[in-house]
């Protein structure tokens, strides 16, 4: 177990980031990742942006998100299996609830007795020879057609940069070289990171030896040499264009 605000602030104090530029990042409202680190979840707008914004915030900060996700949802998720508590009803609710209850019997045999008697009426008076109630169709229902299959939908590769020891130019493509300009400009040390997201992107660097790289959430070296491709798989060098 650990605390999951004090993590995120020790994360964001440590490579000097701010609210504003935070929340210009990650699209996430400032005042919101300010509940995270708080750990003030019923601030949020529900369970599910929690999970959301909480890997979202993680991994922006170079850690693992679903490790956050999966500590929210050991404390403050309640299982189905769990009992919840309900207030005790009073006395004149409970005769209040079984009055309801009775009338709702009667009703219910009313109509299974209605329903019986036309059933009765119709096959004495309308039906036919050959065993067929009036205005019955008794023909099978079409073969319920089969669930067509969904297609995973593949998810793009998340991909942060940071400047370690030293700036570096960077130019990042969707695709190839001949992609479209996804991010250019220099990388200083302390300051803030580039988070792209693609499924192929195209990154050249001129100094990779003083880049800090998280893809998905897992810290990997990145590659020496002026052209990288990355994927949901991992960095391949490639000749620069």
């Amino acid at each position: 177990m650990f605390e999951i605000g004090n993590s995120l602030r020790e994360a964001r104090l440590r490579q000097h980031l701010d609210f504003p530029e935070l929340e210009q990042a990650t699209k996430i409202r400032a005042r919101y990742l300010r509940a995270l680190e708080e750990e003030e979840f019923d601030t949020l707008p529900a369970e599910t942006y929690v999970k959301g914004f909480l890997r979202a915030y993680a991994e922006y900060l170079g850690l693992d998100g679903q490790l956050y996700v999966d500590e929210y949802n050991s404390r403050y998720v309640v299982g189905e299996d769990e009992p919840v508590a309900r207030p005790r009803r009073s006395t004149a609710a409970r005769r209040t609830e079984r009055h309801v209850d009775s009338r709702v019997v009667v009703l219910t045999l009313a109509g299974i007795v209605a329903v019986v008697a036309l059933f009765i009426l119709a096959w004495k008076f309308g039906g036919s020879s050959n065993g067929h109630i009036a205005n019955l169709d008794n023909t099978k229902p079409p073969a319920a057609k089969k669930q067509q299959k969904h297609r995973s939908v593949r998810v793009s590769s998340h991909l942060v940069l940071r400047a370690v020891g030293g700036g570096c130019r960077l130019e990042v493509y969707r695709n190839s070289a001949t992609g479209k300009l996804l991010w250019a400009g220099t990388l200083e040390p302390g300051k803030q990171a580039i988070s792209l997201w693609g499924k192929r992107m195209w990154v050249r660097a001129g100094a990779p030896r003083h880049l800090a790289a998280t893809l998905n959430g897992r810290r990997l070296t990145f590659p020496t040499g002026r052209a990288v491709v990355v994927t949901s798989r991992g960095f391949q060098r490639v000749a620069a264009a």
